[in-house]
C-alpha cells in the first residue's frame, strides 16, 4: 500500500491533531494548514510541516500540494457549534460550504486522489429512529449539519465527474483525549459537554448547564453517542487505507460506538472520575438540538480495518479530565 503525503486541514485543533498524530504513529507522511481561530500552534508537532492559513487561499493551498507532494487530504476545518449556526448562519455556509469548494477545486487541479471529509451526524436533524443508518433521511435542523452536507453532495458530484475518490465521516459526539496527553481539546470557547464538565472538575469553571430536561427520553435530557478522540483518528487512518486500497470507490459512514448515553450519565461518569460531584444548573433547550442521535455503525466495523478500543464512558472522562489537569499544571507553572 502506497503511503501517499497526507495534507491535515485544521490540524492544529482538536480532531485534527489527534489524527496528525495516528497518521504519523502509522507511517504516513503529514503536513498542516490551519488559520489558528480554533486551534493552536503548539498542537502540532515540530517535525510536521506547518502553514498558517485559510483554506480558501486557494495559492497557498496550491503551494502546499506542490511543495508537500499532497496526494490526499484530511479535511476537518470548519465551523462545529450547532448553535451559533443558526444565529449566525452565514458564516457557517462560508466556512464549511464555500471554503470547502476552493479546497475541493484546488485539489482537483493539482493532482490530489483522495480526500477524506469531517463530516456529522447533524447531516440527520431529528431522526425518527435511533440507531442511525446512513442510507437514513438527511434532513439537518441546523445549519451546522446543512453546510456539512452540502460538502457530501459536491464531492459526490465531484468524485462522478474528476479522477478522485472521497470519504465522508459523519461523527456524532467525540470526547477524550490521547492517552500518552500529546494532544486534547485546548478549548476555545468549547461547548462539548465533556469538556465544560472537566473543566469544571478543575475548577475553571463554577458550574455546567444542562440545556433541556424535558426530551422524549428517559431522563429528559438528550443523549448521544460519544466516542474517544482516539479512536476516531484511528478510523480515519482506517479509512485512507480504504481510500487508497480502492481508487474507484468512495467512502461514506457513521463514526460512533452504537450506544447512547444522556446528559446526565456522562456527568455521573464525570463525577466518578472527579471524585466528588460538580454543580449542575438546569437550563431551557438550545436551538438545533436533537432529543437523540446514536450511530449505526455496522458499516464502519464491516468495511474498514478498524475496532474500537476505548468504548468505555469512564475511559473517555478520566483522559479528558487528565488532559485538562496538565493543562491546568501548564498554566500555573508559565504563572510562576
Amino acid at each position: 500500500m502506497s503511503r501517499v503525503s497526507v495534507l491535515v486541514t485544521g490540524g492544529a485543533g482538536y480532531i485534527g491533531s489527534h489524527a496528525v498524530l495516528a497518521l504519523k504513529d502509522a507511517g504516513w507522511k503529514v503536513c498542516v494548514v490551519d488559520d489558528l481561530s480554533n486551534g493552536t500552534r503548539q498542537a502540532v508537532p515540530d517535525d510536521v510541516p506547518f502553514y498558517e492559513g485559510n483554506i480558501a487561499d486557494r495559492a497557498l493551498v496550491e503551494r502546499i500540494i506542490r511543495e508537500q507532494n499532497v496526494r490526499a487530504i484530511m479535511h476537518f476545518a470548519g465551523s462545529i457549534v450547532v448553535p451559533e449556526s443558526v444565529e449566525q448562519p452565514l458564516k457557517y455556509y462560508a466556512n464549511n460550504t464555500l471554503a470547502s469548494h476552493s479546497l475541493i477545486t484546488t485539489a482537483i487541479e493539482n493532482g490530489v486522489k483522495h480526500i477524506l471529509f469531517s463530516s456529522t451526524a447533524a447531516v440527520y436533524g431529528a431522526p425518527e429512529k435511533v440507531p442511525v443508518s446512513e442510507d437514513d433521511p438527511k434532513e439537518p435542523i441546523n445549519p451546522y449539519g446543512a453546510s456539512k452536507l452540502m460538502t457530501e453532495r459536491m464531492l459526490s458530484d465531484a468524485s462522478a465527474a474528476f479522477d478522485f475518490n472521497y470519504g465522508a465521516l459523519r461523527y456524532f459526539n467525540v470526547a477524550g483525549a490521547d492517552r500518552q496527553l500529546r494532544s486534547g481539546q485546548r478549548g476555545k470557547g468549547a461547548t462539548h459537554l465533556i469538556k465544560i464538565a472537566a473543566e469544571t472538575a478543575v475548577g475553571l469553571r463554577e458550574q455546567v448547564a444542562v440545556y433541556g430536561t424535558d426530551y422524549p427520553t428517559e431522563d429528559g435530557t438528550c443523549i448521544r453517542d460519544y466516542i474517544h478522540v482516539s479512536d476516531l483518528a484511528a478510523a480515519h487512518v482506517a479509512a485512507l487505507d480504504w481510500l487508497t486500497e480502492h481508487p474507484r470507490e468512495n467512502l461514506v459512514m457513521n463514526c460512533g460506538y452504537g450506544r447512547g448515553l444522556s446528559v446526565l450519565e456522562v456527568l455521573d461518569a464525570v463525577d466518578r472520575a472527579n471524585g466528588q460531584p460538580i454543580k449542575r444548573v438546569m437550563e431551557g433547550r438550545r436551538p438545533g438540538d436533537p432529543p437523540a442521535l446514536i450511530a449505526g455503525n455496522e458499516r464502519l466495523l464491516e468495511t474498514l480495518d478498524w475496532a474500537p478500543a476505548h468504548n468505555d464512558i469512564d475511559r473517555i472522562v478520566g483522559d479528558a479530565l487528565a488532559w485538562e489537569r496538565k493543562l491546568l499544571e501548564e498554566s500555573r507553572a508559565s504563572a510562576a
